[in-house]
C-alpha cells in the first residue's frame, strides 16, 4: 500500500504544468551558474595553479562551489515549498483528505506514501543538478569521493527538508500557508549555526552538517542526525493524521 500511495502521489506531482516548468526553469537557471564557474575556472583559475603547481582543481574551484552555491539551496527550498502545497494541504482545502483518512489505510502508511512520492522527486532534482559537475569528467579529473560525499549530504538535506515540508502541509489548512511556512522555517533550519553560534540550536543547523558532506567528510553524526530529523518529522505528521481521524 505505501509503495502505491507512492507511484500515485508521485504520478499526481506531474499532473499540472508547474513542476515541469519548475524543473526546466531550474535545470537552466543552474546550468548557466554551472558554465559560468567552468568558464571561470578555465580563464582565470586554471593558469595561475599550473604557475603555482597548486593541488587545487575541478573538484574544489568547481564541482563544490556550485553544490555550495545559495542559488541552488533556495531552489531546492522553493521546491520543498512548492510539495508542501501539494502534499496535505491541498487534499484539505479540496475535503478529500476526510476521503482518505477513511480508507483502510493507516496514517503511517499515508504518511510514508506520501513521503517517498516527493522525495522521488528530489532525488530526481539531485540527480539532475547534481549531476551537472560529474560532466567535468569528460574534460579534466575529479575527486569522486569528494564530490560522491558532497552528493550524498546534498540528498539528505532534500530528505530532510521534505520531511519538515510534510509535517507543515499536515497543519495547514491552505496551501499557500503550507508553502509560506516551509520556506520560512525551512530557512530558519538551514541558516541555524551559520554565525559561530552553539549548543542544541546550532546543532540542529542543516547547512552546518552540510558542510561536512562538502568538504569529503561522511560522519556518522552527521547520517544520525538526518536520520532523527526525517523520523522525527514523519512522527509528528502521522500522529497529526491521526489526530485528525479522530476528529472526523
Amino acid at each position: 500500500m505505501i509503495v502505491r500511495i507512492a507511484r500515485r502521489e508521485f504520478r499526481a506531482l506531474f499532473a499540472t504544468p508547474l513542476p515541469w516548468l519548475f524543473l526546466a526553469l531550474g535545470q537552466f537557471l543552474l546550468a548557466w551558474l554551472f558554465l559560468t564557474l567552468v568558464e571561470q575556472y578555465q580563464t582565470s583559475y586554471q593558469p595561475l595553479l599550473v604557475k603555482l603547481d597548486a593541488g587545487l582543481g575541478a573538484t574544489d574551484l568547481v564541482a563544490v562551489p556550485f553544490l555550495a552555491d545559495p542559488r541552488l539551496l533556495m531552489l531546492l527550498l522553493l521546491a520543498a515549498a512548492l510539495l508542501a502545497m501539494r502534499l496535505l494541504a491541498e487534499e484539505r482545502r479540496q475535503q478529500t483528505l476526510p476521503l482518505l483518512l477513511a480508507a483502510p489505510v493507516s496514517a503511517t502508511e499515508i504518511v510514508l506514501g506520501k513521503y517517498l512520492g516527493a522525495l522521488a522527486l528530489g532525488l530526481l532534482l539531485v540527480a539532475l543538478w547534481g549531476g551537472l559537475p560529474l560532466t567535468l569528467l569528460l574534460g579534466t579529473g575529479l575527486d569522486l569521493g569528494r564530490l560522491l560525499a558532497a552528493l550524498l549530504g546534498l540528498a539528505l538535506l532534500v530528505a530532510s527538508l521534505l520531511a519538515f515540508a510534510l509535517w507543515v502541509s499536515a497543519l495547514a489548512s491552505q496551501p499557500a500557508a503550507a508553502a509560506a511556512a516551509t520556506f520560512g522555517g525551512g530557512l530558519l533550519l538551514m541558516l541555524l549555526q551559520r554565525d559561530g553560534g552553539q549548543g542544541i540550536l546550532a546543532y540542529l543547523g542543516l547547512l552546518s552538517h552540510y558542510e561536512r558532506f562538502l568538504r569529503g567528510e561522511v560522519a556518522v553524526a552527521a547520517l544520525a542526525f538526518h536520520g532523527v530529523l526525517i523520523t522525527g518529522f514523519l512522527a509528528l505528521t502521522v500522529r497529526r493524521l491521526d489526530a485528525l481521524r479522530v476528529q472526523a
